[in-house]
């Protein structure tokens, strides 16, 4: 009954499915285009801002927006004329109680996945970037195979040779695609390779391996925290989940990325540097994410979200030639139908049910309210859910 409500919910005479596919649909194709322009956009005072400070701004933001709702629903569950001290006395025991410790691991794999996230979108055009990050479908179920014990049948393993094939299409050379850039500042040193003429030069090798490592963090950290979900006896709800996880990974973002990787350059340069409304939106778009698809995952299901993420794909290739004068060669067009069809075949229902792992990636780090009718998160099937929403970084 509560499922079937939610597929008919509606805002302003709109389905709610509806709404929130279209927005998934335009914020998977805008992140990485975003993300992309700014990392080879002309300097900014004669610099290019720190990814590490990107990264970290990206957690501080989802941070304060967890902890928001979670203190909304707190207030919703002891009652509105609850003390603000009482309020946050509550919310700290159910945040630092328990397992929530377990977070931490899975906090820090995230953080190093969203910093080569942006190594990836600065060395690959965002089309090709956006095909290849589709092997976080494989990366998660192979760590569900090893870690959590479960079978795949053999359509999904069938949909995973096809994927990694398609992958292999889009990488085959079809011709020279570069993109120019202003010289790079000492941050960019991972970006690009500096040549004589002031110019920079994409470096597809390492744009790949950035993408490959982080689909394998992505699917060992979202694997992880599902079992964490699964073996822990608290409950905690979908909010207060979000909060821990925020909270451990701005740790590693602040202390590994800002303080210890571009701290020298940052005391010499500024925090700020390099920033423009280009590289916020960015951030914004990135840290949102997570809300955006909690919407799709509750209002329609997961085979929805793989139509609006392949949607954005062919939205990301038609911008990529019109804004970066990406050409698209036969052998891109061929991975990515291949790699489409491996995604629907994954994601379609078997003839029997089965236990294939879930797919999840990092850019949803917000979850949904889940459960109208209950703030807790219960284990099952909602632990699933959470799981889900957890990892799904830029599709």
């Amino acid at each position: 009954m509560e499922k079937s409500s939610r597929a008919t919910a509606t805002l302003a005479g709109m389905p709610l499915k509806y709404i929130s596919l279209v927005t998934l649909t335009f914020q998977n194709s805008a992140l990485i285009l975003i993300m992309h322009y700014s990392r080879i956009m002309p300097l900014v005072d004669g610099h290019r801002y720190f990814t590490s400070t990107a990264v970290f701004l990206n957690e501080v933001i989802k941070f304060a927006l967890s902890l928001a709702m979670a203190l909304y629903e707190t207030s919703q569950n002891l009652g509105p004329s609850t003390p603000v001290t009482t309020l946050v006395s509550s919310l700290s025991r159910a945040v630092f109680t328990g397992d929530s410790w377990k977070l931490a691991i899975p906090a820090v794999l995230y953080t190093f996945q969203n910093s080569l996230q942006y190594i990836a979108v600065s060395n690959l055009d965002a089309a090709t970037f956006q095909v290849t990050y589709q092997l976080k479908i494989l990366t998660t179920a192979l760590f569900s195979v090893t870690m959590l014990k479960r079978s795949l049948s053999t359509k999904k393993w069938i949909s995973l040779v096809l994927l990694m094939a398609g992958v292999g299409v889009v990488q085959i050379p079809g011709g020279e695609v570069t993109t120019s850039v202003t010289k790079a500042s000492a941050d960019a040193r991972d970006v690009a390779e500096s040549i004589e003429d002031g110019q920079a030069q994409m470096n597809a090798s390492l744009g790949l391996l950035a993408v490959v490592i982080a689909c394998s963090i992505s699917g060992l950290a979202g694997v992880y925290f599902e079992k964490v979900l699964k073996d822990s006896n608290a409950t905690a709800s979908l909010w207060v989940r979000n909060v821990q996880l925020s909270f451990y990974s701005l740790f590693p973002a602040f202390f590994l990325g800002v303080v210890f990787k571009d701290g020298a350059d940052i005391a010499k340069d500024g925090f700020f540097v390099g920033y423009n409304a280009v590289v916020w939106t960015a951030i914004v778009f990135q840290a949102l994410g997570g809300l955006i698809v909690a919407l799709v995952v509750n209002y329609a299901d997961n085979i929805a979200k793989n139509f609006a993420t392949s949607i954005s794909i062919l939205l990301s290739s038609v911008a990529s030639v019109w804004f970066f004068d990406f050409k698209i060669t036969v052998t891109f067009l061929a991975g990515t139908a291949i790699v489409l069809y491996a995604t629907y075949l994954y994601s379609s229902p078997d003839r029997r049910p089965s236990s294939a792992p879930i797919v999840v990636d990092e850019e949803s780090r917000t979850e949904s309210e889940g459960n109208e009718s209950s703030p807790f998160l219960q284990k099952g099937e909602d632990n699933d859910n959470m799981a889900e929403q957890r990892r799904d970084g830029p599709s």
